[in-house]
């Protein structure tokens, strides 16, 4: 089991992770403990921050530099339909709460 997700977003596909180190800064974004937000998200009561934060930390636990981050998000999930950008939320957050499948290795020709 993994706790990051591999996805694309924007422009190529990425790998989010909320990591131990940033859950803190998203829970100050956030104004929730990461139980909370969990909750909050799959109930549908999420604050647009919540899932604008949980990707550009998810990317920058996932090896991003922070600025890149902040610069794909304010391309990609700013002012678009939430439907583009909630999934996306919700698998990362979903991810490190229960764990992905690792993805699988490409075979090597013997």
């Amino acid at each position: 089991m993994s706790v990051s997700h591999l996805a694309f977003f924007g422009d190529a596909e990425y790998r989010f992770c909320l990591t131990d180190a940033v859950i803190p800064e998203l829970e100050r974004l956030t104004g929730s403990g990461i139980g909370t937000l969990f909750v909050r998200l799959v109930a549908n009561q999420f604050h647009l921050g919540d899932l604008t934060s949980i990707i550009r930390l998810g990317l920058i636990g996932g090896g991003m530099d922070p600025q890149r981050a902040q610069e794909l998000v304010s391309t990609y999930a700013v002012n678009v339909p939430f439907d583009q950008i909630f999934p996306l939320a919700v698998d990362v957050l979903t991810a490190r709460w229960t764990g992905a499948e690792a993805e699988a290795q490409p075979e090597v020709a013997a």
